[in-house]
């Protein structure tokens, strides 16, 4: 069930009542345009807007019960509507719709709703970028295991994780501010865009009316690349979403369990099991980033259109737009709040980083053997991993089997060897990195 606050903020942009609301404003500033430039009179409109004014304002609901039923004998939502509001305006509804086709009010409109969404995602991501900073500061100088394939590499601390997601999502931030540069965009060109019954000026003036840009060439629609590249920035917004949860989910397995999402008084983890507590946020956000991208993928087919428009794009829209932007929002507050409350334990952490028994140093060991010129890489290379392999087999400790080696003490002294197990010097560049990312603070 998607959370009240949700569909509040952005639930309420995509609902029946607001689509309807933002018809009628587009509808509305094109009479407004066309008596700008003297073809209809300022008094009719003037009629209009207060006839409206409380469907506007919203202290008016639309019967979408009686547009509904109009519906049945039109077969077509947007001439049910004008009929619907004919019903309530009388004649000075003539001049609705004048000159137009019902993609300069249906594609405007979407720009409208599609602007007003894409600044609650922004403010969505502004918000968790400054949970991101925060905790990546508390945690800058955490240690803990740095790991690829799953297995462990080389320290690293839980504070570079999370700068590592501060800046991924400062580039959704700028995907999505770039996707609302190109994707809101009004049209109010005619039945192919040439103008031939709606004059140019009425578009701009339109747009103007609106606040926001118009198409600079349309065919019957705005194009589709434009709506393909905001749910392509929602998708990747999502898929970064999923990422992170992930990577908590990893972390929060029993045999790791470094950090661990929040888990409240009174909550069951299962019906079953009593002693379990389970990523079930993380996981659910993981499966709805799956939805958010299958919004992408609509998106894309919808480019390819036959001529100058065909409608086979009208019935996925319907959904896909309103989906994809619901559910981006509910997983950025939803991600936010887990991050907020997340646990860590840097003790586990630290008990993780020795569980290897010094193997993750082998690199320095390494570089250290070749940096004294007595050895080939190759060389070194196979004596480190013959030592290593007796800790993955034998579970005995790194530094011992080294000191045992006499291939490693001909050419290092002790002190030279005890001073490649420093986990300092594998953090000592954090600040450096953290000042990249965040700047000077």
């Amino acid at each position: 069930m998607i959370p009240r606050y949700t569909l509040e903020r952005m639930g309420k942009i995509w609902s029946e009542q607001n689509k309807l609301r933002t018809w009628l404003k587009v509808e509305l500033a094109v009479c407004k345009a066309w008596a700008e430039l003297g073809r209809i009179p300022k008094e009719e409109v003037s009629k209009l807007e207060k006839t409206f004014e409380d469907y506007l304002s919203g202290k008016k609901e639309f019967d979408t019960e009686r547009i509904k039923e109009i519906e049945k004998t039109t077969n077509h939502d947007v001439i049910a509507f004008l009929t619907y509001l004919r019903e309530i305006a009388g004649e000075s509804a003539r001049y609705l719709h004048f000159g137009m086709t019902s993609s300069d009010m249906l594609d405007t409109a979407l720009a409208l709703q599609i602007k007003e969404a894409g600044n609650l995602i922004l403010e969505d991501i502004e918000e968790l970028l400054s949970v991101l900073k925060e905790k990546s500061f508390k945690y800058k100088d955490t240690p803990m295991m740095g790991r690829t394939h799953g297995v462990h590499a080389e320290p690293i601390t839980f504070g570079l994780k999370l700068a590592v997601w501060y800046e991924e999502m400062k580039r959704n931030k700028e995907r999505i501010q770039e996707a609302l540069k190109r994707g809101v965009a009004g049209k109010i060109s005619g039945a192919v865009g040439t103008y031939a019954n709606i004059e140019p000026e009425v578009e701009e003036l339109t747009c103007k009316i609106l606040g926001i840009p118009h198409a600079r060439i349309s065919t019957q629609i705005v194009q589709r690349d434009r709506h393909a590249e905001i749910l392509c920035a929602l998708a990747l917004t999502a898929s970064s979403i999923e990422k992170f949860a992930t990577e908590i989910r990893h972390l929060q397995r029993t045999e790791v369990r470094e950090v661990e999402e929040p888990f409240r008084k009174g909550q069951k983890g299962s019906s079953a099991m009593p002693h379990k507590r389970n990523p079930i946020i993380c996981e659910r956000l993981c499966g709805l980033s799956r939805v958010v991208r299958s919004a992408c993928l609509v998106g894309l087919e919808n480019v390819s259109l036959w001529h100058e428009r065909d409608i086979s794009h009208s019935s996925t829209e319907r959904t896909t737009f309103q989906d994809a932007f619901i559910l981006t929002d509910y997983m950025l507050k939803k991600f936010t709040e887990v991050l907020k409350d997340l646990h860590v334990y840097p003790e586990r952490m630290l008990e993780n980083i020795n569980l290897l028994k010094g193997l993750i140093f082998s690199q320095r060991v390494l570089l250290k053997l070749v940096e004294k010129g007595k050895l080939s890489r190759e060389t070194a290379y196979k004596i480190v991993q013959e030592n290593a392999m007796k800790v993955w087999e034998k579970g005995v400790d790194f530094k011992e089997c080294l000191k045992n080696d006499e291939r490693v003490m001909n050419i290092l002294t002790e002190e030279e060897l005890e001073s490649l197990f420093d986990l300092k010097f594998y953090l000592r560049h954090v600040d450096t990195i953290f000042e990249r990312v965040f700047g000077s603070q």
